[in-house]
């Protein structure tokens, strides 16, 4: 059973400290943004929270309230939809969500993205609790590199992909009632960020804030890439339930955190 955080009153949440180190909570790391015409401007929430709830639905694993609106400086504002915290302000939620959990005994997390632009946030914040809070152990994984195949997938339409082949057929999956499946056939967009020096948003690189081929989507890749990405956080989150650092733990630095 899908064990979701914000649903349980706290009794139901105490064995969070009597277990100790031995759980690994799941973070959905979302955004909300225009994904071009034919899906919804929540697709990454939607499919970080759908991952998570699958995983936890085969390891028990608690998870957290998704941070639904992340960094996507990168999509402009000519594109109705989109909303964006700060790169700095996103890193500095990502930290709050771990030293939060671990008052409540929840000393592991594991970040689930679903968005490239949150990236950089996302390792900017675990640097920081890696070094100031080595107490907690914290982690990162991008739905779309767990699995060689998956990974294979997901940029077969380009590298700077967005609304495109992959993410529409998980769509189809988790959501296909917020699939406008009368766009998609013309919806694609190519990937024109080949051999570019230089980083531009999406007005300057998409006519409808596509990059890629939704029109080529279907339920069955899409039940690929669910499958395969949900094995892989499952194997995370049983390895993390146990890792230890291999030289064990570090020391506090003798610094204040800024």
């Amino acid at each position: 059973m899908t064990r979701r955080w914000e649903l349980q009153a706290w009794p139901d949440l105490a064995d969070l400290r009597e277990a100790g180190e031995g759980e690994v909570g799941l973070v959905p790391v979302g955004a909300t943004e225009q994904h071009g015409p034919h899906l919804p401007t929540g697709t990454d929430t939607i499919i970080a929270t759908a991952l998570c709830d699958a995983v936890s639905d085969r390891t028990g694993a608690p998870v957290l309230p998704a941070i639904p609106v992340a960094c996507s400086y990168g999509h402009g504002t000519r594109l109705p939809g989109t909303l964006s915290l700060s790169p700095e302000l996103l890193a500095a939620v990502v930290r709050q969500y771990a030293e939060w959990a671990a008052t409540s005994g929840l000393t592991r997390l594991l970040f689930v993205n679903s968005h490239f632009g949150n990236s950089a946030s996302l390792g900017i914040a675990t640097d920081h609790l890696r070094l100031f809070r080595p107490d907690l152990q914290v982690g990162v994984v991008d739905w779309w590199s767990l699995d060689p195949v998956v990974a294979r997938e997901t940029v077969l339409d380009g590298d700077d992909v967005h609304a495109h082949r992959a993410e529409t057929s998980l769509m189809l999956v988790v959501a296909p009632e917020l699939v406008h499946l009368d766009r998609i056939a013309t919806a694609d967009d190519p990937d024109r960020t080949a051999d570019l020096v230089f980083r531009y948003t999406a007005p300057a690189l998409s006519t409808n804030g596509v990059t890629g081929r939704p029109s080529e989507a279907t339920v069955e890749l899409g039940q690929l890439l669910l499958d395969r990405t949900v094995a892989a956080i499952v194997d995370r989150v049983e390895r993390g339930r146990v890792e230890k650092p291999p030289l064990g733990p570090a020391p506090v630095p003798p610094l204040s955190a800024p």
